[in-house]
This record gives structure tokens, sequence and C-alpha cells, in this order.
């Protein structure tokens, strides 16, 4: 398996995943927070094309999640997933609903080379879904737009080798920023996004033996830094901030191995 970030900040988000068997390949996009032609052109640049995906999985409503989503996801004949509430709030008239496939937290979906498990996290959205992907050797978390991490979270999160960790902000920056209050207030609530602390101790709870890549993701770039959000992590893993990669909020990174 392996996974690759095609943008991971407010201007979008979409993270692909691939996992093979040898003589398949199954393809899963995780979000799509761009328009149609950009979302394509970001396909290609990591070798795909939207015909080679076999499932759009949308985490949530809001718009860097979920872009065109719908159009994209209809044009290409590519299946969508998603929880019930997040399809109340993005369903469209005309959507062809044979191409819908709605998940609860908790459910596990069987997709070709890979399992799918997504699970709840508070987020000021209708029904919000992180996920888990398994190809039966190894397992990947995608966890970013969730406000605080109970232990459900670091539980769903726990025997990963790789993980995609939400590392917003820094919360000092954040207060003395250019932020209005009633935004500051939003972000740091339990269902706004995660501070590099928070993240820190959600990585400290859910870290086990076998994880070996930790990618810091949907950074701020007004109330964060590259250098913050390694540092943080890093002082979980007892390594130093290079062991952690970081995801450019506007470009993502290129391709990485889960083992």
């Amino acid at each position: 398996m392996r996974f690759c970030s095609l943008g991971s900040g407010s201007g979008g988000n979409a993270t692909l995943v691939e996992a093979s068997q040898g003589i398949t390949t199954t393809r899963v996009l995780v979000d799509a927070g761009f328009s149609e032609r950009e979302l394509t052109k970001r396909l290609a640049r990591a070798g795909c094309t939207p015909t080679d995906l076999d499932a759009l999985f949308i985490t949530h409503e809001h718009g860097d999640h979920v872009g065109r989503a719908l159009a994209f996801a209809q044009r290409h004949r590519i299946p969508l997933i998603t929880s019930r509430g997040t399809w109340r709030a993005i369903a469209q008239d005309g959507f062809d609903t044979t191409l819908l496939r709605l998940v609860r937290s908790g459910d596990t979906l069987a997709l070709g080379d890979l399992a799918l498990r997504p699970f709840s996290v508070p987020h000021d959205a209708l029904e919000p879904l992180q996920l888990c992907l398994d190809d039966g050797a190894a397992r990947l978390g995608l966890v970013t737009d969730l406000g605080c991490a109970p232990d459900a979270v670091a539980d769903a999160l726990r025997g990963c080798q790789a993980l995609l960790l939400e590392c917003n902000h820094d919360e000092a920056m954040l207060r003395a920023g250019p932020y209005p209050p009633m935004l500051q207030r939003r972000i740091l609530g339990t269902h706004g996004h995660l501070s590099n602390a928070a993240a820190a101790d959600l990585l400290a709870r859910c870290r086990g033996a076998a994880l070996g890549t930790v990618v810091a993701a949907h950074l701020s770039e007004k109330n964060n830094s590259p250098t913050l959000a390694r540092e943080a992590l890093a002082g979980v893993l007892g390594g130093g901030p290079d062991d952690i990669r970081v995801a450019d909020p506007a470009l993502g990174f290129g391709w990485l191995a889960v083992r």
C-alpha cells in the first residue's frame, strides 16, 4: 500500500491511496476539495486518471473537502462513499444514486485490495468520518478536521504503520494572529481543529510499535509552521524533527509506502 496527498489545507484536500496484490490494484481518493479540472491535473501528477479510481470517499461536507466531488464522480462513474449525514448536506438533484454507498462509523467496507474502516470524529459537520485503510499487511490512518480526540479516535488509529495527522495550528500563533475572535473560538473548540499539542497528545495515545511514517497535515498557513508541527510530533516519537514529514498545504506530498 502507498499514499500521496494532492493538497492538504484550506485551499483543498485530497489523499490518494493505492494497494496492489500483484495482479490487481485498488485506488481510493479520500476527499476531493478542488474543481474537476484541478483535481484531474493533480491526479495526473500522481500518475493516475479519474477512470483509475475505484471509489471516492468524502469525509464531510466542507467545501475544501467536497469540492466538485459529485459532478466528478458522476462524470467518471466513480462510486461515492460517505456518511448519511454528509450525504444530506451535499446531495444534489440529478445525481445517480446507484453510485452512492452510505457507511457509518464502525463499518468495514471491502473494496478490492483494501478494507475501509471509517470512524467518527468531533467536528462541526453533520456526520464527519475519518478513515483507516487496511490491505491485509499494513494499516494507514487518515485523521484531519477534528477539534479533539476522544479515546475512540485513538483506538481507531492504534496499530497503524502510517499516519496522516492534522496539525492545524499552534495555539499561541492562532491567538496572536489575524483571525477574528469568533473564528478563533471555532478553531479552538472541541469541534474545530487539532492544535500541534493536541495532535502530539493523540499520537502518544495511538502510537504502536509498528508505526513508521507520520505526516503532519492540514497546517494553517497563517497560524502554524512546519517547524513547530515537526517539533511537536517528533517529541512524542523520540526522534528528530526530520523524522516527521509535513504535507504542503497547496501541493501535498508525493507517494509514501506503508509498511
